[in-house]
């Protein structure tokens, strides 16, 4: 369980880069996502095959695979978008609603009973977004496209924690990411008539940090979070990469200098945030040294 907890902290402060990342690279949200998908996929199925140790995936699970990386595409689409829309720090903030969603969700699919103190935390981040929305209105678009982000983003480890039971996580990162880029090349077309891009192909500032985004924030964070769901839930998962926006806030006021930009409604609501994700981990801690 240790050794869970260490892998899904490291995927957790590496996954902590992708907001800055993502305001350092030029291209719209959707080129974005689909960039980092396609270099991602072909890293994994290159290691694939050097690794020479392949799995075999029924077709039925193949879709369903397919399916959550779908919904891993949809939800880096929306939470890039929400930098665009307004800036890192309030993207990170809206992505600590996983833990409200994951609240009602993860009982839901695995049939299990509703945890009221599961809820309640997860009410707490909403109400920090909340305050947050209400007193900074001009950010509106961003956080409506951030809980929508959130949303995408607690379904993922709901369905990945019922597939890496049964895969190893190197067959589930490289099915997941393949399908997500597959999806994503279909509704690409679309998405850019929607949303016209100002440029199509990345520069050479772009490439390079597409890669730092596929090789370390993606392919190495994802590999550590998959092997971690494998004795640790959904939940607790999600909790953890409420840390997240720690981690992102902390660099976008390095980098950017985004703390300039920010009223004391942004630190009144992150502080209900990190209050929830202190208390939960507390319960979390105590709950599992019990056990022993």
């Amino acid at each position: 369980m240790r050794k869970a907890f260490f892998q899904l902290h490291i995927a957790v402060f590496l996954a902590g880069f992708t907001g800055i990342l993502g305001r350092l690279i030029t291209l719209n949200e959707g080129l974005l996502v689909w960039y980092r998908l396609l270099i991602t996929a072909l890293t994994l199925w290159v290691l694939a095959y050097f690794r020479k140790h392949s799995e075999k995936v029924p077709l039925k699970d193949m879709l369903k695979l397919t399916g959550v990386g779908a919904i891993a595409a949809l939800h880096w689409v929306t939470f890039y978008g929400s930098i665009k829309y307004s800036n890192v720090s309030v993207a990170l903030v809206c992505f600590s609603g996983v833990g409200f969603f994951t609240a009602f969700l993860e009982p839901l699919v695995n049939r299990t009973r509703l945890r009221i103190t599961e809820l309640l935390f997860g009410v707490m981040v909403i109400a920090g977004i909340a305050l947050i929305f209400h007193f900074d209105p001009h950010y509106k678009t961003g956080i409506i496209i951030g809980i929508v982000s959130a949303f995408f983003g607690s379904l993922f480890p709901v369905f990945s924690r019922q597939l890496v039971q049964r895969y190893t996580s190197e067959t589930v990162t490289l099915y997941e990411l393949s399908g997500g880029f597959l999806f994503l090349s279909l509704m690409l077309p679309f998405y850019l008539q929607w949303f016209p891009a100002t440029h199509v192909i990345p520069t050479w500032s772009d490439f390079a940090w597409l890669l730092v985004l596929s090789w370390i924030c993606t392919v190495l964070a994802f590999n550590l979070s998959m092997k971690a769901l494998k004795r640790i839930s959904a939940f607790t998962a999600n909790l953890s990469y409420n840390l997240e926006p720690v981690y992102g806030i902390a660099l976008a006021f390095i980098v950017y200098r985004e703390d300039k930009l920010l009223t004391r409604s942004f630190y009144a609501g992150l502080a209900i945030i990190l209050l929830a994700v202190f208390l939960q981990s507390y319960i979390v801690y105590h709950n599992h040294k019990k056990e022993k």
